[in-house]
């Protein structure tokens, strides 16, 4: 598996997104451990506050398919809905919440898992991980008595 193919499915993904009222749709594509890959997309609702992000969309299509644990790479993939497609040459980041929940996952594997953010096309591309995109993160540790 390259990081080709994973920003291939990470765009494929973003292109099946429902997003009729911004009209920007993001993609994400999950690796694990074995090679694996689970996708999500972004789906708005009519109730702004409903809709779920790629991400989040992502990371559970990842649970019941392999684990959270087991996930190494993330990749988020987006823009603008055109005409011609998805549009955009900008990278896209995960908000806020989705890194809390990556960064979830990469308590729970106990590795800092691996993040590439691209644009809906073209070469724009940030890689980092997780750690760095939400530094002194709050994780499920901060919740076991000592």
């Amino acid at each position: 598996m390259t990081i080709e193919d994973l920003i291939a499915a990470a765009r494929a993904a973003a292109a099946r997104a429902h997003a009729p009222y911004s009209n920007f749709r993001v993609g994400c594509a999950v690796l694990a451990t074995d090679g694996t890959i689970a996708t999500g997309a972004n789906m708005e609702n009519a109730c702004y506050r409903l809709g779920l992000c790629a991400e989040q969309s992502a990371l559970s299509a990842a649970q019941h398919r392999f684990g959270l644990a087991q996930i190494t790479h993330v990749v988020i993939a987006g823009g603008a809905a055109s005409g011609e497609g998805i549009a955009g040459t900008d990278v896209v980041t995960p908000c806020g919440g989705c890194r809390q929940a990556i960064y979830e996952a990469a308590c729970l594997s106990g590795r800092d898992i691996a993040v590439t953010c691209v644009a809906a096309q073209g070469d724009a591309r940030l890689d980092t991980t997780i750690r760095a995109l939400l530094p002194h993160g709050f994780g499920p540790d901060a919740l076991t008595p000592r």
